[in-house]
């Protein structure tokens, strides 16, 4: 048999022992997602649809539009190699295919038309609207397009994998470096993360979308190389090991999540500042000179990279302490994503008319979607069969 990982991560991550920092941190980027989906309704700034805004919820917006998906891809790729020495090529695309294509499709044909017909109950018949979508367009994805691009990215790691066995060792090699020296490591990372956004960024800008025909498979073209980056950079820290690599949770990279966090809010901070000047500073708003541009993108790859860091870190360095609510949460947070678009659209309807302050609207939408979706999704699971997809 070939060496496709290293030996360290055969011997100690081919059992299905869970990580408890990373299971919190994906639960953290999924209230992440609801959260900024709960708020980008209510901003001035964003995408706002409501009448009602508050400032305060293009920051959160912002925040997290800025990071969690290039962290999401990242952590994603952190379980590949351990899958695929685990269970095989066949069984990992199998697996992958039911716990993400599965869902996808439901999600396309079933959970995003119902929560869409929202925008069209006062038009036509939900059969009527839901055949359009799937035949004409737009045919929306709300947050299923996530599933859909990380399945071909899986697809094409197994490829990678079968066709170069050596190719994870490789990477994991490269990725030690973060073990030995740290901030060395961030630093290339750091690099690597703004090669592969500012090129697109600069081209095509952040309003584009790569679509193939009205199929709801989008991708950000200013991202089309970031999120491959940032799961290829998860599958070389993973193949170095989970548990003896550099997310060891007494190896240097976690014992330094304050710095990460440092580095994230730094950069964080130069992008307000940026948007700050764009919006009084620039005479051409539609336009922004070039250096505008650049600085503004460096500045959200940077935010990408040190929150792709910080996050998980932060969750395994502290692994021990007690966040009760976060635990219970953990198993039906991949239901949650799934479900939380149905349960937000149709509270964002219902309170649209009433001239209550954003505030109250945002806490309607926000504790009605999470509670619906979470209690939605612990039903679900109740069946075996569900249970083995979400």
């Amino acid at each position: 048999m070939h060496e496709r990982v290293t030996p360290n991560l055969q011997r100690t991550e081919m059992a299905t022992d869970r990580i408890v920092g990373l299971d919190r941190a994906r639960t953290f980027i999924t209230l992440s997602v609801v959260l900024y989906h709960s708020a980008i309704n209510y901003t001035y700034f964003g995408q706002g649809g409501d009448r009602m805004h508050w400032l305060g919820f293009d920051l959160v917006a912002l925040f997290n539009d800025s990071y969690f998906m290039s962290c999401m891809f990242f952590i994603s790729g952190l379980f590949v190699p351990a899958s695929l020495a685990g269970s095989g090529a066949a069984n990992y695309v199998g697996r992958r295919a039911l716990r993400l294509g599965v869902p996808y499709v439901v999600s396309i044909f079933v959970i995003m038309p119902i929560a869409y017909y929202r925008y069209y109950v006062a038009e036509d018949q939900f059969t009527t609207v839901w055949w359009r979508m799937i035949s004409e367009g737009p045919w929306p994805s709300g947050s299923a397009w996530f599933l859909g691009v990380l399945l071909v990215f899986d697809v094409v790691a197994v490829l990678a994998w079968l066709a170069a066995p050596r190719a994870f060792g490789t990477l994991g090699r490269l990725a030690e470096v973060l073990q030995r020296r740290p901030i060395a490591g961030f630093l290339i990372f750091l690099l690597i993360a703004n090669a592969a956004y500012l090129p697109p960024h600069l081209w095509f800008g952040d309003g584009v979308w790569f679509m193939p025909g009205h199929f709801p498979l989008p991708l950000q073209a200013s991202r089309s190389l970031l999120y491959p980056v940032f799961f290829i950079a998860g599958v070389a820290v993973g193949a170095v090991g989970l548990t003896t690599g550099p997310f060891a949770a007494q190896g240097a990279l976690v014992q330094r999540w304050p710095v990460w966090f440092g580095l994230s809010y730094g950069c964080y901070g130069m992008i307000l500042f940026l948007a700050y000047a764009h919006h009084n500073w620039i005479a051409d708003f539609d336009s922004p000179p070039v250096w505008w541009r650049a600085a503004y993108g460096s500045a959200v790859a940077s935010f990408c990279a040190s929150m792709a860091f910080g996050v998980p870190t932060f969750f395994l360095r502290w692994a021990r302490a007690p966040l009760t609510l976060m635990d219970r949460m953990q198993p039906s947070a991949y239901g949650i994503y799934l479900l939380h678009f149905l349960p937000l659209l149709w509270l964002q309807y219902l309170v649209f008319d009433p001239a209550w302050p954003a505030a109250v609207k945002f806490a309607i939408v926000l504790a009605g979607t999470l509670s619906v979706s979470w209690l939605a999704a612990a039903l679900l699971r109740r069946s075996p069969l569900v249970a083995r997809i979400i």
